[in-house]
């Protein structure tokens, strides 16, 4: 089994989709399909997504929610966690190895 897609709320989608369109700017993900209530990106291998809840109450953070972006190098896990900061994220933990054959970045977009 693999990830197949992956959805995040948000209360301000015009933010999240320039956060996201210049984070996945340098790697295969690709603005796929919009709406007003949710944007999608897709590589070959799974859909990742940003959207307005449909109860349309507040987004709120997930206590504990993480999701993992398979990369080819050690410097493109860099990158990427610097581009998120630069892009206003914030770092609640340095990328590092998880095990002994693959990398793990968490991020969170408020």
């Amino acid at each position: 089994m693999k990830m197949n897609y992956f959805v995040l709320g948000t209360n301000n989608m015009p933010a999240a989709v320039q956060f996201y369109d210049a984070l996945f700017e340098k790697t295969e993900f690709i603005q796929t399909f919009a709406t007003e209530r949710m944007t999608y990106w897709q590589n070959d291998a799974m859909a990742f997504a940003v959207a307005i809840p449909f109860d349309k109450k507040e987004a709120t953070n997930g206590n504990g929610t993480m999701l993992g972006f398979g990369v080819d190098s050690v410097e493109e896990v860099i990158r990427l966690h610097q581009k998120a900061i630069d892009l206003g994220g914030r770092c609640e933990g340095e990328p590092n190895a998880r095990a002994a054959i693959f990398l793990c970045l968490c991020k969170r977009f408020r």
